[in-house]
This record gives C-alpha cells, sequence and structure tokens, in this order.
C-alpha cells in the first residue's frame, strides 16, 4: 500500500462530490436503488467473502463479540437491503429552507440546507458500515470515504465495488464512493490531516480508535466513544417487564454499543425483582457482577470490582447495582454513564419526566430497551453512527444529519450604509 495516493483520491471524491450539486433528488435515489439492487443480485458473493472474514476471525481467536459484529448472514443482508430502500423512500433532505424572514431593509434572508462535501468513515469489523454510510451520503448529496478494518476486508472490498457498480448503472460518478483498503497508521494520519480536502470525519469502532482519531484529526470529528447504557428499576415498577427489558438490552446482541451494561435497581424493589432477574440472566446466558447489596440477595452473582461500573462489555456480562432513590440513580448514570442511551421502568409519570429531564445522553427512554437507540428503529433508515458529542449532531445520524445550512439572500439592489 506503499503507493496508495490518499489525497488524489480524496481529490477525486471531491470532484465527484461538486457534480451531485446539478442533479436533482431522483437521481441519488436512483443511486440509493441500485445500491439495494446489486445487494439482492450479489447476495451470494457477499455471503461467501463475510463467511472468509469470519473463518479468518476465528482463527485467529477473534472474541465472539468481533464475530458477531463481522458476520453477514441472509437476514442481516436482508435488514440491509430493506435499510437503504428506507433511505430511498425518505424526504430529500437537501434544499429545505429554514426561517426565511424579511429584514427591515427589504431583504429576504433564511437558511437552507445543504450538503457537508466528502466524508470519511473510519470503522472496525462491521462490513454494514459500508453500505449504510454509502447509501446515507448519496442520500445527503456527499461523497464517502470509507475506510474499515483489516477484520472485514474481503467483506468490505466486495461491498465496496458492488457499490460503485451501482453508481455506473444509475449513471452516477464512481467515485462518489472509495472503499480504501485497510490502512496502516501512517496512512492513516494522512487521511485524517487532509483539511480542505475532507470535510468530516466519523470513526465508528472501539474506544482506542475514536481517541486515536480525535487526536490525530486535522479535520472535524463526530465522536462515538463507549456505550455504557444504563437501566434503571423504579420502586414500583413492574418486575414482569423489567425483565423483559434487561434480558432483551444484554442478552439480544451484547456486542453493540446500545446493549445495557449496567442494571439500577431501587432497594425497595430488589429483594423481589433481583432473584428473578438474576435468574432470567443466567438462563440466557449473562454473567451477573453484583454490588455488595446484590449479592447479599441472589448469592449466585459474581461480586462486582470497581471497575464494573461504567465499562462497556461487549459481551453477556452485566453489572448490577442497588440503589437508594432516583436521585441515586441519576448520580450513578452522570458519573458512570457515556451520554450514548440511559433507559428507566416505571409507573410513575413524575420520575419518568424526571428522568427524561435529567439525564444526558443521546438517546433516553421510558419503559423500553436500550437496545431502540438505532437509526433504523428510530426511523433513519439506516446511522452512519450514533454520536454521543453534541456537535453537529447527538445521537444516532441519518441522512439529515450529514448536512448544514448555509445562509442565502434575496436583495433588490440594496446597500449596506
Amino acid at each position: 500500500m506503499s503507493g496508495l495516493d490518499l489525497r488524489a483520491i480524496a481529490t477525486r471524491a471531491r470532484d465527484a462530490w461538486r457534480s451531485l450539486a446539478s442533479l436533482d433528488h431522483g437521481r441519488r435515489d436512483r443511486g440509493v436503488l441500485a445500491i439495494a439492487d446489486e445487494l439482492e443480485r450479489r447476495a451470494t458473493d457477499v455471503l461467501t467473502a463475510s463467511a472468509r472474514d469470519v473463518a479468518r476471525a476465528r482463527d485467529a481467536g477473534l472474541s465472539a463479540a468481533v464475530i458477531d459484529r463481522l458476520a453477514l448472514d441472509e437476514r442481516r443482508l436482508a435488514t440491509l437491503v430493506e435499510a437503504v430502500r428506507e433511505i430511498a423512500r425518505q424526504p430529500d433532505p437537501l434544499g429545505e429552507v429554514l426561517g426565511m424572514t424579511v429584514r427591515p431593509n427589504g431583504l429576504r434572508v433564511g437558511r437552507v440546507r445543504v450538503a457537508l462535501g466528502v466524508v470519511a468513515m473510519i470503522y472496525e469489523a462491521r462490513p454494514n458500515v459500508t453500505v449504510d454510510a454509502a447509501a446515507l451520503c448519496l442520500k445527503s448529496g456527499n461523497a464517502a470515504l470509507l475506510r474499515g478494518g483489516s477484520d472485514a476486508r474481503e467483506s468490505n472490498a466486495l461491498l465496496g465495488e458492488l457499490v460503485r457498480d451501482a453508481l455506473d448503472r444509475a449513471g452516477l460518478p464512481r467515485d462518489l464512493v472509495v472503499a480504501l483498503p485497510p490502512l496502516d497508521r501512517a496512512q492513516t494520519i494522512e487521511l485524517l490531516s487532509l483539511s480542505g480536502v475532507v470535510d468530516l470525519v466519523i470513526p465508528r469502532g472501539g474506544e482506542g480508535l475514536i481517541r486515536f482519531v480525535t487526536e490525530h484529526a486535522r479535520v472535524p470529528v463526530i465522536q462515538h466513544f463507549q456505550g455504557v447504557c444504563h437501566l434503571y428499576a423504579d420502586e414500583g415498577c413492574d418486575h414482569a417487564m423489567l425483565g423483559e427489558l434487561i434480558v432483551n438490552g444484554k442478552a439480544q446482541r451484547p456486542a453493540t454499543c446500545n446493549a445495557t451494561e449496567c442494571l439500577l435497581v431501587h432497594e425497595a424493589e430488589a429483594a423481589t425483582l433481583l432473584p428473578r432477574a438474576v435468574e432470567a440472566l443466567v438462563a440466557a446466558g449473562v454473567e451477573v457482577r453484583g454490588c455488595e447489596r446484590t449479592a447479599a440477595i441472589a448469592p449466585s452473582v459474581v461480586p462486582a470490582s470497581p471497575a464494573d461500573f461504567g465499562r462497556e462489555f461487549g459481551e453477556k456480562i452485566l453489572a448490577v447495582r442497588v440503589v437508594g432513590s432516583l436521585d441515586e440513580a441519576l448520580a450513578h448514570v452522570a458519573r458512570f454513564g457515556s451520554g450514548h442511551t440511559e433507559a428507566i421502568c416505571t409507573r410513575d409519570y413524575a420520575r419518568a419526566e424526571r428522568w427524561l429531564r435529567e439525564v444526558d445522553a443521546s438517546c433516553v427512554l421510558v419503559n423500553a430497551s436500550t437496545r431502540f437507540n438505532d437509526g433504523g428503529e428510530l426511523g433513519l433508515g439506516a446511522e452512519i453512527g450514533i454520536s454521543t458529542s453534541k456537535l453537529h449532531a447527538y445521537g444516532p445520524m441519518g441522512a439529515t444529519h450529514l448536512t448544514t445550512t448555509k445562509w442565502v439572500v434575496y436583495g433588490a439592489g440594496q446597500t449596506r450604509r
């Protein structure tokens, strides 16, 4: 890869992006639909490439969590195809006029929604990101530079070419989407330094990757740090509902960033709720690590260490703590949460509203699994990532979040005094 000219590649992507300005949203939507069609047409090839990546990961002794993120099967591929088609069905995010007003001097001023430009994605495992990012960037009028991880190199390479072939068939420039090969450290830093060519970098992966990108980038970065997600069982909560929420949140796909990592239980409910909840979790294959009060109620749990709170396990391990009040639960979340997803199980309207108001996270839920903090589940079709920073977006990012606004002014010869 020593001969890889990243600036030239990014410049071609920027030139291709400029060509989008003259195209209506119908052309972009046809490109998005062509991606979905090509995924269906080449499904066997995609599944074969994924199987090779998974086999190589198993041979390398990678964790079950990594392998889960790598794997594409028929169901996941069908979900991916439908997500791309949902993106195409959404309204055009470009050209929306916001806040047009008339100034005292007669000028009409307002803002209009426009594309960002060239968006670079740097991500680990998750080959579905290659398709999600390509479709969302095309929908929002952006070009995409996609640097996937080496663990998914065969899947990413195939999906990248598949997307470019779809662009060809839709009459759009291939260079709107470039799936880069896995880059070494120096090449990644070079990509992050392309100020004036790349407009935004979105890292998606482990905390180490996010910190590396943030520390070395010379272009704006949208951060997606850890998903340390909590579920709080409030005083008087529905125990059956709580059991379903915690098993779903922790055990359905524990490697995802919206999986529940810690259960907080009000002390008034602990004695009756915890034995059943722990039993259900253990039956689902979850290792429960509890505080001293939890261990006294449910002796089968593993004693938790201080490091277990505020930790993104990424596997079937759950921390549990008994708290004395909603205030204590809020304080715990404020200290150990990562700004990702926080849920409460409650029957009390006032406490639910207080949770929604006071918890600082990109998605706050009442009586619903943390697993719903997902672009597809929240109506975005797909997401390019979940931002845990507050600028320029907060939470799952769809096509609209890959835009910005510019001021437009209509005059009739006015000059400034």
